[in-house]
């Protein structure tokens, strides 16, 4: 069975929101407060768009703009590429890597934002994935080997 994005990667839930309105010093302590580099701008059940320490840094910091005067809606990613709950992890390591995206929100059936799904979320699961991988090899191989007789692989009599 394939992992799927949720519950296999994210839980239900994890993922920040702030509204529109809201301030970008209100966005970056938030995302202090809860060690994640990004999060959703949404309205009741609404997904508008993504602001992560990126946006900040280049739309705000390196602008010269007020983090306390900017609203989240200034400086955002509006309408932002998402994925469905049941997504493959090769589907949104794929679509990261075609636009250069770190972090994806999570939709569910009527587009509310369920989760975000970040690059390093993927990987973990990934390296989860192929040292289980490495180790069933490894104990197929030494199966095979032990049932051949003295653990080397090869034959007695030869």
């Amino acid at each position: 069975m394939r992992p799927k994005i949720v519950p296999d990667v994210v839980s239900p839930g994890d993922v920040l929101t702030l509204s529109p309105q809201s301030s970008v010093r209100d966005a970056s302590r938030l995302m202090a407060a809860n060690n994640v580099a990004a999060l959703l701008v949404t309205e009741p059940g609404h997904l508008l768009g993504i602001v992560t320490e990126r946006d900040v840094s280049a739309r705000v910091v390196a602008a010269g703009l007020d983090p306390d005067a900017t609203t989240l809606a200034q400086v955002m990613s509006p309408r932002p590429r998402s994925l469905a709950p049941d997504d493959s992890i090769s589907e949104a390591l794929e679509l990261m890597r075609r636009h250069g995206f770190r972090h994806l929100p999570v939709l569910d059936e009527a587009g509310c934002p369920l989760a975000m799904v970040s690059v390093r979320d993927l990987y973990a699961v990934v390296q989860r994935q192929m040292e289980h991988d490495m180790l069933t090899r490894d104990a197929w191989i030494m199966g095979i080997a032990d049932a051949w007789g003295d653990g080397d692989g090869l034959q007695d009599g030869g």
